[in-house]
């Protein structure tokens, strides 16, 4: 065809301007998509709960596939003008698809990366989605993303990020692409900055990225969530288990901070809920408030005079001037005791502190 045209260019059978307007005509097709390099694919990666594959980019079409989230395809040919991709999936079916329900291969190397880098961080918490929930390359509304969580799915909590909001929020790239994080209006310029807390988080197929922290509630039991008295769980580590009857109970420390986000520090109160096995409840065998305690917190084994070695969990305590300095506390049940090596000195502010502990705090020495 593009032969015989130029053809009867060349014998002059078709005028000039004629010629130009054909061969404009015949290379826009040509112009308006680009091929993938065939030395090197081209992969995407599908960003939405799934999408339609089509047999052409027009209003009406027929469906050629369905992919799902997560999902790497092959890019085919790319459509520059109209932001349209046309790919190959695992299963061998092509099609159009929009190029906003996708993510690209730089997109995926990070979120690779960051569950290399933390596959055996340890989890501070696990925590339970309240609705469908971009997981995103950094903290922040318009970092990227991929991966999505469904609601009510479990992830391990790893840390917390504290961001401003963005001004503008990313466009949802489906219409049953319900992010929460998406519900706010955008920071105005007559306003304060508003701060929110992100964490990054590890799904049970070992993926990280960080997910709005108010689309995640910490999962504990209710018997121990019901003594939070308004303020937010940050996290909750299992210290010892209790035999009750025919059943186990598990005992617990639980971070706990003020119900606002953009704080200076993770969390600012402790509690140690022990369970009483005569009255089959939880009690409170440990309180401690206004600290400034920023995680991870390491659990372990500590080895004390006279009472041998017991178990213990060591917090990251900033001081007035900011510093960060280890506080290790043992657990003897239903007794705990904060741990200062011989020679180590309590802090200068340690009585106000000891004054607002329970009675059942005390201290001693190794």
């Amino acid at each position: 065809m593009y032969s015989s045209l130029f053809a009867a260019i060349s014998h002059r059978r078709i005028r000039p301007a004629l010629a130009f307007f054909w061969i404009v005509i015949f290379l826009l097709p040509i112009a308006g998509c680009s091929g993938g390099d065939s030395d090197k694919p081209d992969f995407v990666y599908v960003a939405v709960p799934e999408a339609s594959l089509r047999d052409r980019v027009a209003t009406v079409y027929n469906k050629t596939g369905l992919v799902h989230n997560g999902e790497r395809l092959v890019v085919l040919e790319r459509m520059q003008n109209r932001r349209f991709v046309r790919v190959r999936t695992p299963r061998g079916e092509e099609g159009w698809i929009q190029e906003r329900y996708l993510a690209d291969q730089d997109t995926y190397d990070q979120f690779a990366h960051m569950a290399d880098e933390f596959k055996n961080a340890p989890a501070q918490s696990t925590a339970v989605t309240t609705d469908q929930v971009k997981v995103h390359v950094e903290p922040g509304r318009k970092a990227e993303y991929l991966y999505l969580l469904n609601g009510n799915d479990k992830v391990e909590l790893l840390e917390r990020r504290t961001v401003p909001r963005n001004g503008v929020v990313a466009p949802a790239r489906e219409n049953n692409d319900k992010d929460t994080e998406a519900d706010d209006e955008p920071d105005k310029p007559d306003q304060p900055r508003i701060m929110e807390d992100w964490w990054l988080v590890r799904d049970p197929q070992k993926r990280v990225g960080w997910v709005y922290g108010r689309a995640l509630y910490v999962d504990v039991p209710y018997d121990v969530a019901q003594y939070a008295e308004g303020q937010r769980i940050v996290a909750a580590f299992k210290l010892d288990e209790v035999q009750d009857e025919d059943k186990k109970v598990p005992e617990y420390l639980v971070l706990l901070t003020e119900p606002k986000d953009g704080m200076p520090y993770d969390f600012n109160q402790i509690r140690v809920f022990t369970w009483n096995t005569r009255k089959h409840r939880y009690e409170t065998a440990y309180r401690e408030r206004n600290l400034s305690g920023i995680l991870p917190v390491t659990l372990g084994q500590q080895e004390v005079e006279k009472e041998g070695n017991l178990r213990s969990f060591t917090l990251h305590l900033k001081d007035d001037g900011g510093k960060v300095r280890q506080q290790v506390y043992t657990f003897n049940p239903p007794i705990v005791h904060k741990y200062y090596a011989p020679g180590q000195e309590p802090p200068s502010r340690e009585k106000k502190r000891r004054a607002e502990a329970t009675p059942r705090a005390r201290h001693h020495r190794g």
